[in-house]
């Protein structure tokens, strides 16, 4: 079972169901690796509004999208083909196309975060209208959710929540919207719309638009369904919060077969700031960046060709 989550309970400390809400969280970040979250401050026509603005850039034909091709710009910026990306090498690369963006650094961010690939400038297309404005609003209000779900998450496991939030003030966090098309009917038991993998950061807040999919390994062998309405998030957790917690939050694989309906998700990979040490207290330090970039060159195509 995917525990359910009533963010307002858990993110205000007043709230009657604010205990209950924070065991539940415990148990999803120490033992499933996955939760929904329902109730929260981004309202859900916001959040259909950013699908609606990708799905009209995925249905593009494919000679105007190819101009905001990331294998050409050699980032992970703009969009991403079919088979752009292989999160599993013993997997054919995923058919599912991409389109990401990333984050926009602050006035003040350390001049050695700017030319790094987890701060790639963005790619913006000129249609459909109106989409740069509505993913960068998207941007904005998901990682400022996501900051205090992080940090309300590791209240709830024991971990220091101020410790986390300084760790985030230039994140490289990266917003990606997901086509999934139906399955094609060429497909083998090697091709996925996303193979089995685990995330590669903190944490993964995940809207869709409804349609299922997604599938999440249990402890034991197996897959559990997990879908969540417009309005709602699936989160998960990520490699980086893994070893950042000693192996206390755990990143669960999972993956999307494909079905015979098409399927669009907007997961934000909230991740810290490039500087930040992410390894366990009293351990050799872990460069989030390093992590992060290394883990990009061994997924996404054209990094793996330029490597």
């Amino acid at each position: 079972m995917i525990p359910r989550i009533d963010a307002q309970a858990l993110l205000d400390a007043a709230h009657l169901d604010h205990d209950a809400a924070k065991t539940l969280v415990a148990t999803a970040a120490t033992d499933i690796g996955f939760m929904t979250v329902h109730n929260t401050p981004i309202d859900p026509a916001f959040v259909a509004d950013a699908i609606e603005h990708y799905r009209a850039f995925f249905k593009l034909p494919a000679a105007t999208k190819q101009k905001y091709d990331m294998a050409q710009t050699g980032s992970n910026r703009g969009w991403g083909a079919p088979g752009s990306e292989q999160v599993d090498p013993n997997a054919n690369p995923d058919y599912k196309q991409v389109f990401d963006i990333g984050s926009i650094l602050p006035d003040g961010a350390p001049d050695s975060a700017k030319g790094l690939l987890t701060y790639a400038p963005n790619v913006w297309p000129d249609a459909p209208d109106g989409f740069a404005d509505a993913l960068r609003s998207y941007y904005y209000k998901s990682t400022e959710f996501a900051l205090d779900l992080l940090c309300a998450i590791a209240d709830a496991v024991g971990e220091d929540a101020d410790y986390f939030r300084n760790q985030f003030t230039y994140p490289m966090s990266l917003v990606r919207g997901n086509f999934y098309p139906e399955r094609p009917e060429w497909a083998s038991e090697r091709d996925f719309g996303i193979a089995t993998h685990t995330d590669y950061g903190c944490l993964t807040l995940l809207a869709t638009d409804g349609t299922p999919g997604l599938e999440v390994r249990k402890r034991g062998g197996g897959w559990i369904p997990v879908t969540a309405p417009i309005g709602e998030f699936v989160i998960n957790f990520g490699e980086m919060l893994e070893f950042w917690t000693g192996g206390k939050v755990v990143a669960t694989p999972h993956r999307v077969i494909g079905t015979d309906d098409e399927r669009i998700s907007i997961p934000l990979f909230f991740n810290p700031n490039h500087d930040a040490n992410v390894a366990p207290k009293g351990k050799p330090p872990i460069s989030a960046g390093a992590h992060l970039e290394q883990r990009y060159k061994e997924t996404y195509v054209h990094l793996q060709k330029a490597s």
